[in-house]
């Protein structure tokens, strides 16, 4: 095995991804070797350490998980066929698993919903079985429905001299696991990151084990505010950094939308979503992977790759668009898609599925250190606020 493939196996990716009682995969490991370059060139821009193994597999070494096939390291999404190729569907939130009878045209499901989906699928063609999805409202994709993409960068404001992240003001409205890390890469490069959350909206990690989101929002400051309040928008309008994952057309009809609210000059505006900032679908890291195209090999077909990897792959490639931008002197908005993302990755070229016998055993995710959970800071951005656009003024 090579090195790339010993990194691979090394790192804890091969432990997640395969059959759950069959072989690791190592048809994927060209995608650290793609991630180590981000981590590598962050260092640059930034001053900062990623350790890149650690980052991909952190959440499944804290929850202790495991590769399961066609079944999520995490559980809630599956990998199924169609009549004519495969498709995921994630079902993590309790509004998906009420719209399951809906989506198999059925009264009524058991308590397991997943071999009723299945069957309904496999019946039909994958572009019916997603546009179906789609209309509930369901985070699902076909198979490789996605191109690559690279980040859309539009200049939208006056740019600075060229910084790096230290002392900038980033407000981070988003959730989950690839905004957050972005965000959590520019507090480790000492940005004064403020993690903004609605008091009726929290972050959907916070459902799950609380190291998770401690992980991901330690050392930033934390922020409850109702999103249609003037204190949110003077917040974004002194933002040096805004992250944001919101559906098109909620902040603007917020006046929060970089278009309604300017900020300083070298502004830098970024917008994670799952399959393109025009798009209404919704999406987790397991089912963007898919639609990407970023599945794993075994001899029966199709394995979902490593854990949610579209999350942690777009979060260390979306610091990196906001590090290159600040470099460039910001005043951009940049839009960076989970699927386009996990496409990029896609299309490297895949190794042997199977390990050499002298190859590096599979091990199992290092564990993180844990982290303390951020407290309660709404006074501390309120003055952090107040001061900076008293200066502006």
């Amino acid at each position: 095995m090579n090195d790339t493939g010993a990194d691979w196996a090394s790192s804890g990716l091969a432990w997640l991804t395969g059959l759950s009682d069959g072989p690791p995969d190592h048809s994927r490991s060209a995608v650290l070797t793609r991630a180590d370059g981000i981590a590598t060139e962050l260092t640059q821009l930034l001053g900062i350490q990623v350790d890149t193994a650690a980052t991909l597999t952190g959440r499944a070494a804290q929850l202790g998980l495991h590769r399961q096939g066609r079944i999520s390291a995490g559980g809630a999404t599956r990998l199924m066929r169609t009549r004519d190729g495969w498709w995921a569907l994630t079902l993590s939130r309790a509004d998906d698993i009420e719209a399951v009878p809906a989506l198999v045209e059925a009264d009524t499901v058991a308590d397991d919903p997943w071999p009723a989906v299945e069957e309904w699928a496999a019946c039909r063609r994958g572009d019916d079985v997603l546009d179906r999805a789609t209309l509930l409202d369901l985070p699902a994709a076909r198979l490789g429905e996605t191109a690559p993409a690279e980040p859309i960068v539009r200049s939208d404001g006056r740019p600075t001299a060229p910084r790096s992240a230290e002392g900038l003001l980033v407000a981070d409205l988003s959730s989950m696991w690839a905004g957050p890390l972005c965000g959590q890469l520019l507090a480790t490069a000492a940005a004064t990151v403020v993690k903004v959350e609605s008091p009726t909206r929290l972050d959907g990690t916070r459902s799950g084990d609380p190291v998770f989101y401690d992980w991901m929002n330690h050392g930033k400051l934390s922020y409850a505010v109702d999103f249609d309040s003037t204190s949110l928008r003077a917040l974004l309008a002194a933002a040096d950094v805004v992250i944001e994952g919101s559906r098109p057309g909620v902040l603007a009809r917020r006046g929060a939308s970089p278009e309604a609210l300017p900020g300083p000059d070298g502004r830098v505006w970024l917008r994670i979503t799952g399959h393109g900032a025009q798009s209404h679908r919704v999406a987790f890291g397991d089912d963007a992977a898919v639609a990407g195209g970023l599945v794993g090999i075994s001899a029966s077909g199709p394995v979902l790759c490593a854990d949610a990897i579209a999350d942690p792959l777009t979060g260390l490639e979306a610091a990196l668009a906001v590090a290159r931008s600040l470099r460039r002197g910001g005043g951009e908005t940049i839009e960076i898609a989970m699927a386009g993302v996990a496409a990029t990755y896609a299309v490297l070229p895949t190794g042997s599925s199977l390990s050499p016998i002298r190859a590096v055993p599979p091990r199992p995710p290092r564990r993180v250190a844990p982290a303390a959970p951020p407290g309660a800071h709404n006074a501390i951005v309120d003055a952090i606020v107040a001061q900076r656009n008293s200066v502006r003024c």
